[in-house]
C-alpha cells in the first residue's frame, strides 16, 4: 500500500510566487519524492481542503510563502499531528500574515496561532549571503551531514516557540540588513542567550506526531524575483543573481531533505 505524502507549495494572493520560484520549489520536492516508489503524493497550493488530503497520510511538507493555515485549518492539522502525523515545513511556513505599518514602506509579521504549532515565527532576513550551517545534533533527520556547511541563501531570523530540539544553527551577532530593508520588527527575539545563535532547524513532539522546520531554501527566478540586492558574500557588486537556487543546489541541503521523506514516511 502506498505511503501518502502531501505537499503544499504557494504564495499568496492565491497562485501568486510571492518572491519566490514556486514552479521550481515545487518540482524539486516531487522528485525528492519521486524517488520512492511507494509514496502517492497530492499537492496543493495552500492549507485548503486539509480535513480531505490527511486523511490516511504520513507527511505534510510545506513551502510556503504567505499562506498559513485558519483557525479551522489549524485545528484539522493539530488534530492529525496528534495522531501520529509528521510534518516538514521549510523556508516561508514560519511567516504568514504581513501587517502594514502606517507611514512606512515596511511591513511587520504578525504572530498567529499557527506558529505555536510550528514552534517558531519568522521576524526577517538580511539581504540573501553566504553564512556557515552548524549540525548541532544528531537525529534522523541529519544523519550523513558534516558538522558544518556553507550555504547561500536568506538567513531567517526566527523566533523558537516552545521547546524543541535544536539540529541547525548559524551564528549572526545582529541583523545587517540596512535601514528600511525587509521587515519591520520591535526586538530581535530570534538571538539566542549567548548573544550570537540563531536557530535554523529544530525538531519537536506534537502529541503522538512530531514537527520538523528548516529555515533554509530560497530560490528566486527572473519573472519572481523581489531581491533588490545581495550580499558582498554572493556577489562583489551586489547585484542580484536572476536565478538563485541557493541551498537547492548544497549537497548538504538535499541530503536534509531526503532524510526528511524518510522521518516523515518511516
Amino acid at each position: 500500500m502506498a505511503k501518502r505524502v502531501h505537499l503544499v507549495a504557494g504564495g499568496y494572493p492565491p497562485g501568486s510566487s510571492a518572491g519566490h520560484d514556486m514552479d521550481y520549489a515545487r518540482l524539486r520536492l516531487l522528485g525528492f519524492l519521486a524517488e520512492h516508489e511507494d509514496i502517492a503524493t497530492t499537492v496543493a497550493g495552500d492549507f485548503g481542503n486539509l480535513d480531505k488530503w490527511l486523511v490516511d497520510t504520513r507527511l505534510l511538507i510545506t513551502y510556503v510563502a504567505g499562506p498559513y493555515p485558519d483557525s479551522r485549518q489549524l485545528g484539522t492539522l493539530n488534530e492529525w499531528l496528534e495522531g501520529g502525523g509528521r510534518w516538514f515545513a521549510l523556508h516561508g511556513t514560519s511567516g504568514g500574515r504581513a501587517a502594514r505599518i502606517e507611514g512606512s514602506s515596511q511591513r511587520q509579521m504578525v504572530r498567529e496561532a499557527h506558529h505555536e504549532t510550528l514552534g517558531c515565527f519568522f521576524l526577517n532576513h538580511p539581504p540573501v549571503r553566504r553564512f556557515e550551517v552548524a549540525v548541532r545534533d544528531r537525529h534522523p533527520l541529519t544523519e550523513g551531514l558534516p558538522p558544518t556547511f556553507e550555504t547561500e541563501d536568506e538567513l531567517y531570523m526566527v523566533e523558537p516557540i516552545g521547546d524543541a530540539e535544536v539540529l541547525l544553527t548559524t551564528e549572526l551577532p545582529r541583523d545587517p540588513s540596512p535601514p528600511g530593508f525587509g521587515f519591520h520588527y520591535d526586538a530581535d527575539t530570534s538571538l539566542l542567550p549567548d548573544g550570537k545563535t540563531r536557530v535554523l532547524g529544530y525538531v519537536k513532539p506534537a502529541g503522538d506526531g512530531a514537527v520538523a522546520y528548516v529555515a533554509l531554501g530560497h530560490c528566486h527566478s527572473p519573472r519572481s524575483n523581489s531581491q533588490p540586492f545581495v550580499d558582498e558574500s554572493v556577489d562583489e557588486s551586489r547585484k542580484t543573481p536572476l536565478r538563485f537556487r541557493g541551498s537547492w543546489e548544497n549537497d548538504a541541503f538535499e541530503t536534509l531533505v531526503r532524510n526528511a521523506v524518510a522521518w516523515g514516511t518511516a
